[in-house]
């Protein structure tokens, strides 16, 4: 909104030149979204506690959990608003990608909020049905991977890490790639959250990875000197990447330990799919793999768990996801926390020498 605004005013007026640099809004997009997270997240936290919208805890959890019984959730909407906000006032609204990406945040966080809405307002402790949370998942995901691949003509090659001499082409595979990529890091994300910031934390870093990926693939001089795919327009994704940063360390603020509100799945969902969206829009999939390790080793701990216990009705883990299995060991939670955020820190640099290292 401010773009459009105000840059038709930079012919005359050479102060508002600054609002045609993508830098310029991203930073200013980070900021937006901190303030708002920092004068709405006490307000929502009243509000939230007034209304008794507190979080469940599940019996077979650790007990310790048992303290956090009550405390406010759905505090992703603020997450949301943090987001959403800021981009519309910062970004091009006229391109496709953040409009991409906020079908992407708006419809998981629809998801999300129904969920939230039927466990912690209706006492309903499964929360909408897996298979009709997925089908929606799938429906979301799909109506972007569509949109790419029919309207925007997108590129569906490949890019591979460390390998800059193999593209393989998807075809129509592009379709379901990129619903399996979204609805995946939706879900990896949502396990994720399962202690007072472990994932949010992880988010930031990823987020913050991501908007310098969209940055240098947008920016015809930086793809080709690093041998990325140059994608016209792309930069402006470091915009809403920027909001990412923002809400999350916003949120970050009210969800360290001992947190005064969680996410819940109006915030993990959406938070998840916009990585898989940004990751498929940049170019840069399989790098999330990379980028967002700790969200697929939370994954991976949990299908293995499942998997060898319908198998030898034994347990691999003491609980999954694994950051459970780490505190029925004695590990105290703001250990776990700071620990697996210096992970994502370490995979994220990891992941940004890629880009050189092709």
């Amino acid at each position: 909104m401010l773009y459009h605004l105000l840059v038709p005013l930079s012919t005359d007026y050479a102060v508002f030149n600054v609002f045609k640099y993508i830098t310029f809004r991203t930073i200013y997009s980070v900021l937006t979204a901190l303030v708002i997270s920092f004068l709405m997240g006490p307000w929502l936290i009243r509000t939230l506690s007034d209304y008794q919208i507190g979080q469940p805890v599940r019996q077979e959890g650790p007990e310790r959990h048992y303290v956090k019984r009550g405390t406010p959730t759905m505090g992703g909407v603020l997450i949301l608003f943090a987001i959403i906000v800021p981009t519309l006032l910062w970004a091009d609204l006229a391109n496709p990608y953040v409009w991409v990406l906020l079908t992407t945040v708006v419809g998981f966080g629809a998801i999300g909020f129904w969920d939230d809405y039927l466990k912690v307002i209706k006492k309903n402790p499964k929360g909408l049905a897996g298979r009709y949370k997925f089908l929606l998942q799938c429906l979301v995901a799909g109506i972007v991977a569509v949109y790419l691949y029919r309207v925007a003509g997108f590129d569906t090659h490949l890019t591979v890490p460390f390998l800059k001499g193999l593209h393989p082409d998807l075809g129509i595979l592009f379709v379901p790639f990129t619903m399996l990529v979204i609805v995946g890091a939706s879900n990896a994300v949502n396990l994720t959250d399962g202690l007072d910031g472990l994932a949010i934390g992880p988010v930031m870093i990823a987020a913050a990875t991501y908007l310098l990926v969209s940055y240098l693939s947008g920016h015809a001089r930086f793809a080709g000197y690093l041998q990325i795919p140059y994608i016209p327009g792309s930069g402006e994704m470091a915009i809403v990447c920027g909001a990412m940063v923002g809400a999350a360390m916003g949120f970050l603020w009210f969800n360290t330990y001992p947190a005064s509100v969680f996410m819940g799945d109006v915030g993990s969902l959406p938070l998840g799919a916009a990585l898989g969206a940004i990751a498929v829009a940049s170019k840069h999939e399989l790098l999330l793999v990379l980028v967002g390790g700790i969200f697929v080793l939370e994954t991976i701990s949990v299908i293995l768990q499942v998997g060898y216990f319908k198998m030898t009705r034994k347990r691999i883990f003491l609980m999954s996801p694994i950051h459970h299995h780490f505190e029925l060991k004695g590990w105290q939670e703001p250990k776990i926390i700071v620990r697996f955020w210096i992970i994502s820190i370490v995979l994220a640099l990891l992941a940004l020498s890629t880009l050189k290292l092709r």
